[in-house]
């Protein structure tokens, strides 16, 4: 019984106010430091201005001050180094006028090496003063290399001439020869043509030499003919006869034939047999113009 009594009984645990009291105190702490502690606005960076120097001034230098010294420090204790303060950032002053007064009291601030450092200045130009003789020489060098131009240009245009000249000649020389040329061609055209024509006039010449000669040995051979005809009494017309005769080369009678009768029988065979009675015949020496009286052809009239 005592035993329940004891558990439904309602226990007080020991410092229990004093642990809530001890964490609300570190939340108010950790609010006030948020708030306080912190910076909540955002502020812009501060703009930069550069001072453009010509030239860098040369560092003040601060007076050497004589140190007190020093208590004597006990061998067992080190020496601590002396903690090096940052340098304050430096405000920059806008100049007010193209001149500043500074007074003597005023201490310059460590001047900054700038960002853009400005260039060198250019050294002045020397003046060059000319050099009369080196004028007068390259003036005369100017006028010799003119001059050498001028000759080289004068023998060029020289040669070209010449050139031309001879191409001239040449083509003078092609002219004459090639006139010379034809002329012979002309000449030789014209020889030519009278040779030809002497030619044909020899053979005109040995032709009708020819033809007069048959002519005439075919007229003697008539001649020869009518001269052994005993012709008969009293025909009427002028009765013709043809014969062909066949000669032997010296004139010698081969064959007799009639080839057109007269009509006349009569003076057909008398026509005949005074052709037997003239053999020989008389042929021209020539025997190439036996050809022309191998087989030849009389015609006697009965009237001539």
């Amino acid at each position: 019984m005592s035993i329940n009594v004891l558990h439904f009984h309602s226990y007080s645990e020991p410092k229990k106010f004093l642990s809530g009291a001890l964490a609300l105190l570190m939340h108010i702490m950790f609010i006030a430091m948020m708030v306080f502690g912190l910076s909540w606005k955002n502020q812009p960076p501060e703009g930069m201005i550069v001072d453009l120097w010509s030239e860098l001034p040369k560092p003040v230098q601060e007076p050497v001050t004589s140190r007190e010294p020093s208590k004597a420090i006990p061998p067992s204790e080190p020496l601590k180094p002396k903690p090096i303060e940052p340098p304050k950032p430096e405000v920059p002053i806008k100049p007010e006028s193209s001149k500043q007064t500074t007074s003597p009291k005023e201490i310059t601030p460590p001047i900054k090496k700038p960002d853009i450092e400005l260039k060198q200045k250019p050294e002045p130009i020397k003046e060059i003063k000319p050099n009369l003789e080196d004028l007068k020489k390259k003036e005369i060098e100017e006028r010799l290399k003119k001059i050498e131009a001028q000759k080289k240009e004068q023998e060029q245009k020289q040669e070209l001439e010449k050139k031309q000249a001879l191409e001239k000649q040449k083509e003078i020389e092609k002219q004459k020869e090639l006139a010379a040329q034809k002329q012979k061609e002309q000449e030789a055209k014209a020889r030519r043509d009278a040779e030809a024509r002497h030619a044909a006039a020899q053979q005109v010449a040995a032709r009708n030499q020819i033809a007069g000669e048959i002519a005439k040995y075919k007229a003697m051979i008539l001649a020869k003919i009518r001269s052994r005809i005993v012709m008969p009494p009293d025909l009427p017309g002028n009765p013709v006869v043809e014969f062909k005769v066949t000669l032997l080369p010296g004139g010698d009678i081969l064959d007799v034939k009639l080839s057109k009768s007269s009509g006349y029988s009569a003076f057909d065979s008398a026509v005949e047999r005074a052709i037997f009675l003239s053999k020989p015949l008389p042929l021209p020496p020539d025997p190439a113009l036996f050809n022309e009286f191998r087989n030849l052809n009389i015609t006697v009239h009965y009237r001539e």
